[in-house]
Order: C-alpha cells, then sequence, then structure tokens
C-alpha cells in the first residue's frame, strides 16, 4: 500500500483476527504462493521453447478454379423487347434450353418475311450470274469466229497479193518482150525504106513495114498499162491486208468490249449474291438470336431485366446463371510484406464461414474444422485494396471441402510456413520483424538440379 491516507486501514483495524485474514497472511501462503510461480515460470520457459508455425492470416472468399464456371450474366447482342419467359427463378436449366423470347425494335426487321424475301433476291441475282456467264461464253466462241475468219480472209489476201505481184513479174517480161519486138520492127522498117530508096523493095512493103511497126508500138503501150495495172493490184492487194486487219481488229475489240463489259456486270452481280448470302446468314442468326438460350448447364440465380415489353440495348445483362458443376476456389489476398513468403503449391488451411472450427494459428495438427488448400496461382500486380490475390485449390492429398459450400462465401486462411520456437515469435512480433523467409524442399531440389 502507497500509505498516502492519513486514515490508514492496517492501524485502526487488525486484520488478522479474521478468518481470512489469517489464511491470507499466514507464513505458509507465501511458501505457496513462491512455489505457483516457480512452477508457473518453469511452465512458461518450457512453453516458450515449443514449437510455433508460422503463418500468414487474411480473409478471402469461395470462388471457381476456372474462369467459366464462376457467375455469369447472359446478354443479348442485339436490342429488343422481351416477349416471353419460360423459366423462374432457381429454376435448372440445360445447354441449350430456351430462357426467354424477345422481339426487334428496329424497323429494318420487323417484316416477319425478311429471310424468306433475301433469299429470293439472292436466288434472282444468282441467276443474273448465270446469264452473265453465258453471254461471256458466247462473246467468247464469237471472238474465237472472228479471230478465225481474220486468220482465213489475210490468207485470202496474202494470197491475192502473191499472185499480183507474180503477175507484175510477168507483165514486166512481156513488156519487154514489146519492147524488143518494137525495136526490131523500127530496124525492119528503116531497113525497109532504105532498100526502097534504093529500089529494091516496093512501096508496098514499105507500107507493111510501117503497119507492122505500129501493131509494135500499139502492143508496147498496151504492156505498159497491163503493168500498170498488175502493180496497181499489188497495192490493193496490200490496201486488202490492211483494211482486213483494221476491220476484223473492230470488230474483235467491240466483241471483247462486250465481253468485258459482261465479266463487270458478273462480277459486280457475285458481289452482290456474296453480300445478298452474309445479309442471309445474319437474318438467319438473328432470327435465332430472338430466343435467349442457355450457354451452359446451371441454375437461374436473377432475372436482371424483369417483366415482360420492357426494351433493352445490346450488350445489357439480362439474366444472372451459376454454372452447375464448379470447380471451387478461395482467392485470398495477402499484404506485399508477406508475398514473397507465399509459392506454388504452398500448403494453407482455410475456414469457411458457417462451419463451426476451432483454431489454433501455431498449432495446425490440433486446430478443428479446418479444410486444406494449395496455392496455385498468385497474382503480379497489386489488387485495388493494395495487397495481391492468392488463388488456393482444394488439397487432393487430404479429406474434400465440403459440397454445401457456394461461390461467394466467406473464408479464413492460413498459409502455413516455416516451424520455430514461440519465442522467437514472441521476439519477431515484439520487433515487428516478417516471419522467416525460406523456400520450400521441391523449389530448392529443382535449382540445385
Amino acid at each position: 500500500m502507497l500509505n498516502i491516507s492519513n486514515n490508514q486501514l492496517n492501524k485502526s483495524v487488525n486484520l488478522s483476527e479474521y478468518k481470512s485474514g489469517k489464511r491470507v497472511f499466514h507464513e505458509r501462503y507465501y511458501k505457496h504462493f513462491n512455489r505457483f510461480l516457480l512452477v508457473f515460470a518453469i511452465i512458461g520457459i518450457i512453453i516458450l521453447f515449443l514449437p510455433w508455425t508460422q503463418n500468414i492470416t487474411s480473409r478471402g472468399n469461395v470462388t471457381t478454379l476456372t474462369p467459366d464456371q464462376r457467375p455469369q450474366t447472359i446478354q443479348s447482342p442485339i436490342p429488343g423487347r422481351i416477349e416471353q419467359w419460360f423459366v423462374r427463378e432457381g429454376d435448372f436449366v440445360s445447354k441449350g434450353d430456351t430462357i426467354m423470347q424477345i422481339s426487334e425494335i428496329k424497323s429494318e426487321y420487323f417484316d416477319p418475311n425478311l429471310v424468306e424475301r433475301t433469299a429470293s433476291q439472292r436466288n434472282a441475282k444468282a441467276q443474273s450470274v448465270s446469264s452473265y456467264g453465258e453471254k461471256v461464253k458466247a462473246l467468247n466462241r464469237q471472238i474465237s469466229a472472228l479471230s478465225n475468219e481474220r486468220n482465213l480472209k489475210l490468207q485470202q489476201a496474202k494470197n491475192k497479193l502473191i499472185q499480183s505481184r507474180y503477175k507484175v513479174q510477168s507483165d514486166s517480161i512481156d513488156l519487154e518482150a514489146a519492147i524488143t519486138n518494137k525495136q526490131i520492127a523500127q530496124l525492119q522498117f528503116d531497113r525497109t525504106v532504105t532498100l526502097q530508096a534504093e529500089g529494091f523493095k516496093a512501096t508496098k512493103d514499105v507500107e507493111d513495114k510501117r503497119l507492122k511497126l505500129q501493131e509494135t508500138e500499139a502492143k508496147l503501150i498496151s504492156q505498159e498499162n497491163k503493168l500498170l495495172a498488175s502493180k496497181n493490184e499489188v497495192i490493193n492487194a496490200q490496201v486488202e491486208i490492211s483494211r482486213v486487219n483494221a476491220a476484223y481488229a473492230d470488230k474483235i475489240s467491240k466483241a471483247q468490249s462486250d465481253k468485258y463489259t459482261a465479266q463487270s456486270s458478273q462480277f459486280d452481280t457475285e458481289a452482290q449474291v456474296s453480300k445478298l448470302d452474309n445479309q442471309y446468314s445474319n437474318y438467319q442468326l438473328r432470327n435465332d438470336l430472338r430466343f435467349i438460350k442457355a450457354p451452359f448447364d446451371g441454375y437461374v440465380n436473377k432475372a436482371i431485366r424483369g417483366g415482360v415489353g420492357q426494351t433493352f440495348k445490346e450488350g445489357e445483362a439480362l439474366v444472372g446463371m451459376m454454372p452447375a458443376k464448379v470447380d471451387l476456389a478461395v482467392e485470398t489476398f495477402v499484404e506485399p510484406i508477406d508475398l514473397p513468403l507465399i509459392n506454388i503449391g504452398e500448403k494453407v488451411r482455410v475456414q469457411f464461414d458457417g462451419w463451426p472450427a476451432i483454431v489454433f494459428s501455431g498449432w495446425p495438427d490440433i486446430t478443428y474444422g479446418t479444410y486444406g488448400a494449395k496455392v496455385v496461382a498468385i497474382e503480379n500486380f497489386i489488387s485495388d485494396n493494395g495487397k495481391f490475390r492468392v488463388l488456393l485449390a482444394p488439397d487432393e492429398e487430404i479429406y474434400k471441402w465440403p459440397k454445401e459450400i457456394r461461390a461467394g462465401s466467406g473464408a479464413y486462411t492460413m498459409a502455413l510456413l516455416e516451424d520455430v520456437p514461440i519465442w522467437f515469435e514472441l521476439w519477431r512480433k515484439l520487433n515487428g520483424f516478417p516471419p522467416n523467409y525460406y523456400q520450400p524442399k521441391n523449389q530448392t531440389n529443382s535449382k540445385k538440379k
């Protein structure tokens, strides 16, 4: 006691006269208390050397191991209006079952016979493609016929040119003969005139020779005309060859132009047919999209857009579903300071919300109500809550997790680390040090290899 009061109780009242005072202030009391302190100190020292499993505790929730098994929402890729519901919340649906029926809200898709009419347009355009193809074939045949005819005409004109050149040679020879005959006739006429002057020939002989000279001159002039005519025929034959080439080139070019025009129309029509095929397929698929179907086996959790007659935009969530078969996992978040201590394949103990458990974080062997798990993925980038996300899968080596666990439930996780004495753990906690950094045996063995 501090003895700060003027009215001291021990001086005014004798506590040893009371029964309780006699027991408390008895000399054996101090011996028992000292023994108790000694035993407590020994037990405390022993406890300080007991093994303690370092661990990293954190909160998380139940999720699924693969993304396709997590709760999902079903959207419509087209805008529409709800017409009819075929399920209720909580119903089980198989893959492909119809959940609801919707109708179009865009005016260009109101026609109920849109698909059939698009198919008719496509068939008509396809027949146009066939017609253009036949026209191209006919023009090809026409071009081939014109080419053959041109070759024949050219061959005929070339033959005529050859004949004309031969005729020019023949007329040239005849002209030389006519010139020779004229020269002979001139010599005979001159000789006859000389003999007539000397009196050896009669005047009649001179007249005959003059007549013959004139005849030979006339033949010479005629032969010159024939030679010029033959040369003109050669020129005409050459002109005819040029005319045939020009005429048939014009005809063939026109036929080829018609052919290219038909091919252009054919290609353009084929493009229109392809576009109509695309529209036809799109309209068929769009008709199928009027029925919202289940993408997997699962349960209808919530009708996000309820009622009948409500309109919605494309991509807007309509129904929430949960897959029927899921591989459960736990996602938990650890502090950045503890992240280097987490390794793939490390053992973790998990306590689920709603399942009673007695947890001794330092002695996992005597912990009751927790389930085994192992680390399968560690996030490389920090989450929005300032921690790193770690994904845990069930440990297949021990008993399975409860079947009643649902995705979204809370979980308390303990990552088991190295075994240390209790005094070391207390010393670490008092100094604010992190748990011991170590590497699992499988990782160290792989590095040595």
